[in-house]
């Protein structure tokens, strides 16, 4: 930990980082559409990737992503370039009343050669409802699976959630065979090792710094084009870009703003996604606990230099908890109501944690805090990786948290978003708020199946929540990922779910 202090604001880098076109339309096609047919076998692809594991790759946490960007795991369903429910292990589904949705199975295996039965869907859902902490796509949700003739699964809801097909789709709900859950009973910590249904079976994990994957040949949605993956967990952005550049990498996910001219046109990708940059104050404890200095804090936060600045034309100023890439956002959008008067900071001493995965954070955290000092804040700063921060941040041991969150990433519901970050069960809730009104905004933006009426009251939640300000967003967030000049069919894809499909190859 650190005291804050003063430092020049950093030199502007390039220009040529500001001048590269999003790339989204086109690029979230499926691997094998992205690679074109009648290809053959290529080499094994080497891929440096930003995080490493934090909880021994279980699916039900922050590693659940690791596992669906690699092409370990799937759910019933999947998000389609829309946001909208897509076939995965389910080839189709129905809805028989407001709390009942009827899946039917598609014909697969796991990768341990046992078949993807109704039975083994019904556990693996139940597994994950039991698991402590519960995985961020059920949070306020109860949930409960069991199987039905005809290959089919029935699950059933406490309450109507109009969105159970967007929500099964969520990495941290992926279906693992009944090996992966042993003996180990309820909240059981499950294996994904060899036991899940993606194209790409993982074989060896070493710690926190790589792991081998192999191709899966008897894959449902047909046989991968690269025979295995090599992949390294390079928390440095800059060594990360480094791997690339030399040759040592064929895909570097999460490229640094500041790296971005290092690499040349033809193997540099930008991609508008749902991720936002926040500014998470503590509610629970701490002198964020008092509204009004909250209040303090939001008003000393220029959200236009983080966009412009840090991000060097990256990312969009902090509108909302939702950006722009929620198309229909904007024209939704409700003005925050309720907000505590400013008090004066006094030189109240509040300590600010990120991490440095996505190298843009610690830099954010520093203009952060000198943004706070101006306003008569006294700022320490602790930096660590996110595997050694998030249990912390989660407890409530720090007055601030700035985080990188893709909001569509659980579930692709803007609805479970808010219940997971914001309400008082929330499983995400690194602000650690509690507010009725909150609450009961959520749960009746839950309850309706219009989509009009819903995103609406998405938009009226939000601005509930900002009326709290338990979070000052920052920035909407694009990401920039390097693809050596030989490689195929990486899927850039705008909720940084999956990375390598069937047909990435190189």
């Amino acid at each position: 930990m650190r005291t804050m202090r003063p430092i020049p604001f950093p030199r502007r880098r390039l220009l040529a980082g500001l001048l590269l076109t999003p790339v989204l339309s086109g690029c979230f096609a499926s691997g094998d559409e992205a690679a074109g047919e009648g290809s053959t076998d290529g080499s094994r692809l080497r891929v440096a990737l930003a995080f490493p594991p934090a909880e021994n790759l279980s699916p039900y946490g922050a590693d659940a992503t690791l596992l669906s960007r690699l092409g370990v795991t799937e759910g019933l369903t999947a998000l389609d370039a829309n946001g909208s429910a897509a076939p995965a292990l389910a080839e189709s589904w129905t809805r028989e009343d407001d709390r009942t949705w009827l899946f039917t199975l598609r014909e697969a295996t796991f990768q341990d050669g046992t078949d993807v039965t109704p039975a083994a869907v019904t556990a693996a859902l139940t597994h994950a409802t039991e698991a402590k902490p519960v995985p961020a796509a059920l949070a306020g949700v109860t949930l409960k699976a069991a199987e039905a003739d005809g290959n089919r699964v029935r699950v059933t809801t406490g309450d109507a959630d109009p969105a159970l097909p967007l929500r099964l789709s969520s990495p941290g709900l992926a279906i693992l065979s009944p090996k992966a859950y042993g003996s180990g009973g309820k909240g059981g910590t499950p294996d994904p090792v060899g036991t899940a249904t993606g194209p790409f079976e993982l074989t060896k994990v070493s710690g926190t710094t790589a792991a081998t994957l192999d191709r899966y040949d008897d894959y449902w949605g047909g046989r991968a084009q690269a025979p295995g993956i090599d992949a390294r967990f390079i928390s440095d952005g800059t060594a990360r870009t480094n791997a690339l550049r030399t040759g040592q990498a064929d895909i570097a996910e999460a490229v640094p703003v500041s790296q971005a001219a290092a690499l040349d046109e033809s193997t540099r990708h930008e991609t508008a996604t749902t991720r936002t940059t926040s500014l998470l104050l503590n509610t629970e404890k701490g002198p964020f606990k008092d509204p009004a200095i909250r209040s303090a804090a939001r008003e000393a936060v220029d959200t236009s230099v983080f966009a412009k600045d840090v991000y060097e034309g990256y990312a969009d100023p902090g509108a909302g908890v939702f950006g722009p890439a929620v198309t229909w956002a904007a024209d939704k959008r409700v003005k925050p109501a309720g907000r505590a008067g400013a008090a004066e900071p006094d030189g109240t001493s509040v300590t600010v944690a990120t991490y440095n995965n996505r190298p843009e954070l610690p830099e954010v955290a520093q203009v952060l805090g000198q943004q706070l000092e101006k306003a008569g804040f006294r700022v320490k700063l602790e930096v660590r990786e996110y595997a050694r921060l998030e249990s912390d941040a989660l407890a409530g041991k720090f007055d601030a948290f700035v985080a990188a969150r893709n909001t569509l990433l659980d579930t692709g519901d803007l609805v479970s978003v808010l219940a997971s970050d914001y309400t008082c069960d929330g499983g995400y809730n690194l602000a650690l708020l509690c507010d009725k009104a909150v609450d009961r905004a959520v749960a009746e933006a839950e309850g309706l199946s219009d989509g009009a009426k819903r995103q609406q009251a998405v938009m009226d939640a939000e601005a509930t929540v900002l009326g709290t300000d338990a979070v000052v967003p920052l920035v909407h967030q694009r990401i920039i990922t390097g693809v050596g000049t030989s490689v195929r069919g990486v899927v850039l894809d705008p909720y940084e779910r999956t990375l390598i499909g069937t047909g990435t190859r190189r």
